[in-house]
């Protein structure tokens, strides 16, 4: 019998696990700047003195990675802050633009473009509309947008991000995206091939999630549930700090659990998943089936909010929908705040309240009430930051919570 693999255990289910090794110099020292440049980014200005307190790192090693920042251009030394009786500390901070990224949201309908810093702020944009769902077209558009971000001045380039609906590999593997007609795309491949440059591919809803969580400087959760309530719906779960993923990466695919077996047929194959009764092409289907005369969701969420009581129907059916739904996500995580984004957001008041009511009915009832349920808006650029910050988060490990 073969000896034991001493770097590996197995499991009764047959799953190997690897035993962690010991930190080289290297890898220590990395995490250390990280460290260093997750002070800065949250706290900055700061001093160094600041920094080798909250890191626990000495001094000197601080003053050693501040200095390595500088000599990248990532930090700067921009003044001196208040004395407490010696002398005054000399404060440094994020050099913003140090450093730009190129990144995308894949839409259903049209695909968008930004150059980013690294504070989220767009500094370029540009739109495409997708003509079509051939696998062929898209890739063209996505390049023809990099391309359009890449030219004439810019900042060292970080690297590429890219939000799309649907299951995502971890090397930017397309698996599934149904409303995108794409699956089994490797176009993480395709841009590194192309571009030479960190590229990462992301859910787009996952992306939105850390969009809310790394660019909140103030009061940021340690937990957090990001909700897109748009033509599709998916979740993104921050938990503890960090973007959860799930074992096969499919976590916060809430749209295809199904709340009415007799319902409509999903374009997944289903009968009467989430997004047949909650989606906004869903909600207006509804809405024309009870002779609303709305054409659009503000158009509804106006109809709602003057007391119609077809509309308000409509409204609160979407809503309970929902919240139903939020209601099993509370019972399993515990999350003491919850975002909700999209085009649906603009049914307004009526909708929230419906969601907030069936949230408390169908859990735990203090859970639910100390939930906070915040309307995150049309969050037309969350995709795009949340891409964004997907790659941040990886190249300089700046969204781990403290």
């Amino acid at each position: 019998m073969n000896s034991p693999d001493p770097d590996h255990r197995t499991t009764r289910a047959g799953a190997q696990h690897e035993f962690p090794s010991k930190a080289t110099h290297a890898q220590t020292r990395a995490l250390n700047a990280s460290l260093v440049l997750r002070a800065i980014y949250d706290l900055g200005p700061i001093s160094r003195a600041q920094i080798a307190r909250l890191t626990g790192l000495t001094r000197t090693s601080v003053g050693d990675l501040v200095s390595e920042l500088e000599r990248d251009r990532l930090a700067q030394d921009v003044g001196r802050g208040p004395s407490t009786g010696g002398k005054a500390p000399t404060l440094v901070a994020l050099v913003d633009d140090a450093r730009q990224l190129v990144t995308l949201d894949l839409g259903e309908r049209t695909f968008s473009a930004a150059l980013v810093n690294l504070r989220g702020t767009i500094r370029r944009r540009a739109t495409r509309d997708l003509q079509g769902g051939d696998v062929n077209t898209a890739v063209a558009l996505v390049t023809d947008l990099i391309d359009e971000m890449m030219v004439g001045d810019h900042q060292p380039i970080l690297g590429i991000s890219v939000g799309t609906p649907g299951i995502v590999e971890a090397d930017g593997t397309i698996r599934w995206a149904l409303n995108l007609s794409l699956g089994d795309l490797r176009l993480g491949d395709i841009l590194r091939a192309r571009y030479g440059l960190p590229t990462i591919v992301a859910n787009d809803s996952w992306a939105a999630a850390i969009a809310t969580f790394l660019f909140r400087r103030d009061g940021r959760p340690s937990n957090l549930v990001v909700i897109n309530v748009g033509r599709g719906i998916g979740a993104g779960l921050v938990l503890n700090g960090n973007l959860f993923e799930g074992d096969r990466r499919g976590a916060g695919e809430i749209g295809h659990i199904v709340v009415d077996p007799g319902g409509e047929k999903c374009h997944c194959g289903r009968f009467g998943c989430l997004e047949t009764v909650a989606s906004a092409p869903a909600i207006l289907r509804a809405a024309a089936a009870a002779g609303v005369g709305a054409d659009n969701l503000p158009d509804l969420g106006a109809l709602a909010a003057t007391g119609d009581p077809a509309a308000i129907a409509v409204v609160r059916d979407a809503g309970r929908a929902l919240g139903n739904a939020i209601a099993h996500l509370l019972g399993v995580l515990d999350v003491r705040e919850i975002v909700v984004h999209g085009s649906v957001t603009a049914l307004g008041e009526p909708w929230l309240q419906a969601i907030r009511q069936e949230a408390v009915s169908r859990s735990l009832g203090p859970m639910a009430r100390e939930t906070n349920l915040i309307d995150g808006g049309l969050g037309e650029d969350l995709t795009l930051l949340g891409a964004a910050a997907m790659l941040l988060t990886r190249e300089l490990g700046l969204t781990v919570h403290r």
